[in-house]
């Protein structure tokens, strides 16, 4: 099984794929791509730690992600927003991202076994003001359509709702 979440922020859709991953087995990985950078952020993640309860290994791995996608017996990537926030922040906002995301399509293409992949659907809002954040808005829908295609689900979540597309 291999699935892509998407939806805005606080849709529902980190708490549609842990339960989409427990359902497909009892050793999970989850793949955490945020860094504590500031107190807030570091609430959020204790919050998802804490929402995963038993059953879980926890790998935080901010960039890096393709190894451990293409081995895990059963991963859940969250999130693929900030995996390429991270990427744009190391490498600067004219990076081209397109090796690093070569690299995540053949992982995932290669993986034997599940991947579940959380993203924030950012493209139904307003074109952004700076190049930064259009550079992120662009490569946040590249990426999306770059895995899409590999999916056994594509699922859009709204007000806590999924919303299968594939």
């Amino acid at each position: 099984m291999k699935a892509l979440i998407t939806g805005g922020a606080r849709s529902g859709k980190s708490r549609y794929a842990q339960a989409l991953a427990e359902s497909l087995g009892p050793r999970r990985t989850y793949l955490a791509t945020a860094e504590p950078l500031d107190d807030e952020m570091a609430d959020r993640i204790r919050r998802h730690q804490a929402d995963r309860g038993e059953g879980w290994v926890t790998i935080e791995e901010p960039l890096h992600i393709a190894p451990i996608v293409q081995h895990a017996e059963l991963v859940l990537v969250d999130c693929l927003t900030l995996w390429i926030t991270n990427l744009l922040m190391r490498h600067g906002e004219d990076a081209d991202l397109r090796p690093q995301l070569d690299v995540l399509v053949a992982a995932v293409a290669a993986a034997e076994g599940h991947v579940i992949f959380v993203t924030n659907e950012v493209g139904l809002g307003i074109v952004p003001m700076n190049r930064l954040a259009r550079r992120f808005q662009d490569w946040s829908g590249w990426t999306s359509q770059a895995l899409a295609p590999l999916m056994d689900q594509v699922v859009m979540t709204v007000a806590g709702l999924p919303l299968r597309l594939r």
